[in-house]
């Protein structure tokens, strides 16, 4: 049992919670929690809320089994099943505009809805990747004009950031060390026991929410830069004929050289939470020159790896207007559905900027959220013989089982082959990064 000043008493027994927001991060943490208390899992979507109540996640990250395992769990649209709520947690998504400036309209909407229902001792928990210093700065002031009550007074908030791998059966919401903090020292306890009574492998109580907020952004920050000085090593050494993954494969022989790969930088985080934090650095009168450059960087791959098929295209007397293009894959990455953010689609723009005819194939992509979000409409499969250039954009399951045999069957005589993923030894493709 905790209480503050107040006499705000906060305690495990007493928590009514609700999750806001179903998606990648939010449904596992609701699903997570229901086997032991009454969680509301809300999201706006009506379609979203119909499948997961028939016990399907488009998403894959749960299957029908687990959401059966979630007993106290049930699944909602309606603000006033959330209403009797007194803990909240936000995990709505935090994405980047076109001009690469965080776009917080997601995480503010669902302050507004909340604070409509917001009472006296309640606490609103923030996981979506933000700047230091959102939360208590953007969040906060919306829940109290929304709920006419006073912040740290009437009503508490913590954050602790979301830490799940889309796709990854390994890493998984209960064994990552969860970070957490709250907007008193008493707020921050009950938040760091909510989460210790769910994750197996322990929480980290940060000093405060600030902190918490700043040590997410820069774990893909680094991320993002340690991929981007590969990529930039990938590009000098195609210009000196060295293969790049042998110079990597050489160089990790030693036991403190950081084993990352080149290739396209996009998702839900990577390619997008390094602008949260040099947006909020060029806001307080910092330019964050290295992590921006790092950024333009692993901006500029995807128009490369377009560049580099192209100038191969020619060299085989191919006419560019004439030319097929198969693109494998268009999720940001292998094994699961996830579209957000991803820069395959860059290539796939520059392709067909430059007058070939690209067809993109996945497997896991839903045909019509790519239509809807990229004007992009998968082919279901492809045709063999057809194409003059094939792009391995994603290591899918299904696409490293295939082999280089049964991938090249899709080519014409004279086509090039692009492994972005070293799926294939060097001697089975024509390019790599």
């Amino acid at each position: 049992m905790v209480s503050n000043s107040e006499n705000h008493i906060f305690t495990l027994e007493t928590t009514k919670l609700a999750v806001i927001g179903l998606g990648y991060v939010g449904l596992p943490l609701a699903v997570e929690f229901g086997k032991y208390r009454s969680v509301v899992g809300f999201d706006i979507q009506s379609q979203r809320i119909k499948e997961l109540k028939n016990g399907f996640d488009n998403t894959l990250e749960v299957d029908t089994d687990e959401l059966k395992k979630s007993e106290k769990l049930v699944f909602s649209n309606d603000i006033a099943d959330i209403a009797d709520c007194n803990v909240y947690i936000v995990t709505v998504p935090t994405p980047i505009d076109e001009k690469k400036r965080p776009d917080l309209g997601p995480l503010l909407k669902a302050s507004k809805t909340i604070g409509t229902v917001l009472k006296r001792g309640d606490v609103v928990i923030y996981e979506s990747t933000v700047y230091p210093g959102a939360t208590e700065e953007d969040c906060v002031p919306v829940l109290e004009s929304e709920s006419e009550l006073k912040f740290n007074i009437d009503f508490y908030a913590g954050y602790s950031p979301e830490r799940i791998n889309p796709g990854d059966k390994e890493h998984r919401l209960t064994n990552i060390t969860k970070v957490t903090s709250g907007s008193t020292p008493e707020v921050a306890e009950f938040v760091d026991s909510l989460y210790a009574s769910i994750i197996d492998a322990g929480t980290h109580k940060a000093e405060s929410i600030r902190v918490a907020e700043a040590a997410k952004v820069i774990e893909n920050t680094q991320r993002d830069l340690n991929i981007a000085l590969i990529n930039e090593l990938a590009l000098i050494f195609n210009k000196m004929d060295i293969d790049t993954e042998a110079v990597l494969d050489a160089a990790g022989t030693k036991w403190n050289f950081l084993p990352f790969r080149p290739g396209l930088v996009g998702g839900h985080c990577i390619g997008v939470d390094p602008y949260y934090l040099t947006h909020k650095a060029e806001a307080i009168g910092y330019s964050p020159n290295i992590i921006l450059a790092g950024r333009r960087q692993n901006d500029l791959m995807g128009s490369y790896v377009a560049e580099q098929l192209i100038k191969s295209i020619q060299e085989k007397d191919i006419k560019l207007s004439d030319s097929r293009v198969l693109v494998m894959g268009l999720t940001f990455k292998e094994n699961c559905p996830d579209l957000r953010n991803t820069k395959v689609v860059d290539v796939v723009n520059k392709l067909n900027d430059s007058g070939l005819n690209v067809d993109v194939w996945d497997p896991w992509v839903n045909l019509e959220e790519a239509e809807n979000e990229y004007d992009i409409l998968p082919i279901k499969a492809p045709e063999e013989g057809v194409y003059d250039g094939i792009i391995l954009a994603v290591a899918h399951e299904e696409f490293v089982k295939m082999g280089e045999e049964e991938i090249r069957k899709f080519g014409t005589e004279k086509h090039v082959l692009y492994d972005l993923k070293y799926i294939l030894s060097s001697e089975e493709s024509d390019l790599r990064l």
